[in-house]
């Protein structure tokens, strides 16, 4: 939005006149300086590719970023549509990148991945299905809108799928939530169930399966056939992720082509020590 000071009137831009006390309008030296610096942030943070007033820095940043949508666009060709990536925005970026940095405090590392878990539970909300109902407001209006319908529950692989559930929970209260308990072999490195446990009707549901890390995808898989063994199928599965890797979500999909993936990045190098910062266990 433009504005210029005249003499007597304010003028902004947008074809409205604001009376208003022009006295000693010349701004002093800085003013001026501070102006021009609070212009130049903005040119340079919403600048496209092509303007000159771009720093060095910030067409490194541009380039990266370029590719990383190529990476993840080329990514979803070859895996599918049933990899959904949330939509990268800098609010995403940041608690990103307070979850990776290793300097990061265990107290600012739970409020940040608290927050990513629920912006990952929200859109995970918006794949079940929905049905249409209608309404009475308060003022005796009609008013037509959607529910959930009704048969969805949770699962979480713990330890770190157990990070999810309060995300989950603060969305949908009266939701319930099974778990499994998967962990690898010393021996094989081969993953081995050791507990899990359902609501008996699992097989009619659909899923929100919880695990922030997806490194070899390993865990997954395992958890997965769990589920099918209890006549689940995995089409009726949405796994929730924070971060994969790109070996991580191939492996799922091509041992379970139906099972829908949301996750925030993928990544060749995932942030593996997440349940240990969250549960302070480092």
């Amino acid at each position: 939005m433009g504005y210029s000071f005249s003499k007597k009137t304010c003028h902004f831009g947008i074809g409205t006149e604001i009376k208003m006390p022009c006295q000693n309008q010349q701004l002093n030296n800085n003013d001026r300086q501070e102006h021009a610096a609070m212009s130049s942030t903005k040119q340079v943070r919403f600048a496209s590719c092509g303007n000159s007033v771009l720093t060095e820095s910030n067409r490194d940043a541009e380039v990266a970023e370029t590719c990383e949508n190529v990476f993840n666009s080329e990514l979803q060709r070859q895996i599918g549509s049933q990899l959904k990536l949330l939509p990268l925005n800098d609010q995403i970026r940041e608690l990103q990148t307070i979850i990776r940095d290793k300097s990061t405090s265990r107290g600012d590392f739970v409020f940040c991945a608290d927050r990513l878990i629920r912006l990952v539970v929200e859109e995970g909300l918006n794949q079940l299905p929905y049905s249409e109902c209608t309404v009475t407001t308060p003022t005796g209006h009609k008013y037509d809108g959607v529910k959930f319908e009704k048969g969805n529950c949770g699962v979480s692989i713990m330890r770190s799928g157990e990070a999810m559930e309060q995300g989950l929970r603060d969305c949908c209260r009266s939701i319930r939530i099974g778990k499994i308990l998967i962990q690898s072999d010393e021996d094989t490195q081969k993953a081995k169930v050791y507990y899990a446990k359902f609501p008996p009707d699992i097989s009619r549901r659909k899923v929100l399966l919880m695990y922030p890390i997806l490194s070899t995808g390993n865990t997954v898989i395992e958890a997965v056939r769990v589920l099918t063994e209890h006549g689940l199928q995995p089409k009726h599965i949405i796994l929730l992720s924070l971060f994969s890797t790109p070996h991580g979500a191939k492996s799922i999909i091509q041992e379970f082509p139906e099972i829908t993936i949301l996750t925030t990045e993928v990544h060749p190098v995932a942030p593996t020590h997440f349940g240990q910062r969250y549960f302070g266990t480092d």
